[in-house]
């Protein structure tokens, strides 16, 4: 068992991985599990511990002798899936209508950019297999919250009579958090800096900023054109850590979370959709502007 230390973290993100892709499409069983711990070279305990974190995020469904199934809708949709004009939509369209464009311009606020990641690499190598066109140019901007800042989540749920160390499992919860926020902002900033190095899109820039603020929501506007907002829900879940050990916790869920889609009229600078657009541009700008390093 030993050996397996460290393997199930790696399990869950190549899985995920997948099913973004769409390698492990809407609605398709997943490999059984044994087939499952042949391939990793785990047991079986392992890939079922996996499978169901993958399970309380919202990423597949199961049920006892039929195994696991991918849900019919995802917690992040790949671009493949239809556009909705309208209402509760997915990240994967908005981003994929972003890149359709010959400048890509997003300004993102988010608690730890992993759902953006999944999407933004998504769209790299669509570019580089040529099956997405190179645009001109690709600005992106993050808003991501403080190191100095506390988080309030992920925090360890124990019970009154438990004695456990609840201060050190929060002080681990909160490492494994802001590595987590790290990883993903170096992987989506490498995905998409490497097409300018390798010569595939002339003008690269990924824009990071830490403000002392946590993100209650996420955001993401394409400036002047349409915006998703969609608040982050608190669960109970257990969490999978990179050791293979498990710590109940109270955490925010954003691959789960439910995105709202609006979007700018032109004809209407008093229509909802102008409103929301011009405010929450605003006060991202105001953000932005105001964090800006010396």
């Amino acid at each position: 068992m030993s050996e397996e230390r460290g393997k199930g973290a790696t399990i869950l993100a190549t899985l995920r991985s997948r099913i973004s892709r769409g390698e492990y499409r809407p609605g398709y069983h997943l490999p059984a599990q044994r087939a499952l711990a042949e391939e990793f070279e785990v047991s079986r305990d392992t890939i079922q511990r996996v499978l169901e974190e993958l399970k309380t995020e919202g990423w597949i469904e199961s049920r006892q002798g039929s195994g696991s199934k991918v849900r019919v809708m995802l917690p992040i949709h790949v671009t493949t899936q239809p556009k909705v004009p309208h209402g509760r939509v997915a990240l994967g369209p908005f981003v994929a209508r972003a890149f359709e464009q010959s400048v890509v311009e997003l300004d993102v606020f988010t608690f730890t950019s992993e759902s953006l990641d999944t999407h933004m690499r998504v769209q790299a190598d669509g570019i580089r297999n040529g099956q997405i066109p190179a645009p001109e140019r690709i600005a992106i901007r993050i808003l991501l919250p403080s190191e100095s800042t506390e988080l309030p989540y992920p925090r360890a749920r124990v019970p009154v009579d438990s004695t456990a160390d609840v201060k050190e499992l929060d002080r681990i919860l909160q490492v494994r958090t802001r590595e987590i926020i790290r990883r993903h902002t170096s992987s989506l900033r490498d995905a998409l800096r490497n097409l300018k190095t390798d010569g595939l899109v002339p003008d690269v820039v990924v824009s990071v900023r830490e403000v002392p603020l946590v993100p209650t929501h996420k955001l993401y506007l394409r400036r002047g054109v349409e915006g998703l907002i969609g608040p982050y829900k608190i669960v109970e879940r257990r969490i999978l850590m990179d050791d293979d050990t498990e710590i109940d916790a109270w955490d925010v869920l954003g691959l789960g979370s439910t995105l709202i889609r609006l979007v700018h009229d032109e004809g209407d600078s008093n229509a909802i959709g102008s409103v929301f657009m011009q405010s929450w541009q605003d006060w991202f700008d105001s953000c932005w502007h105001r964090y800006e390093p010396s």
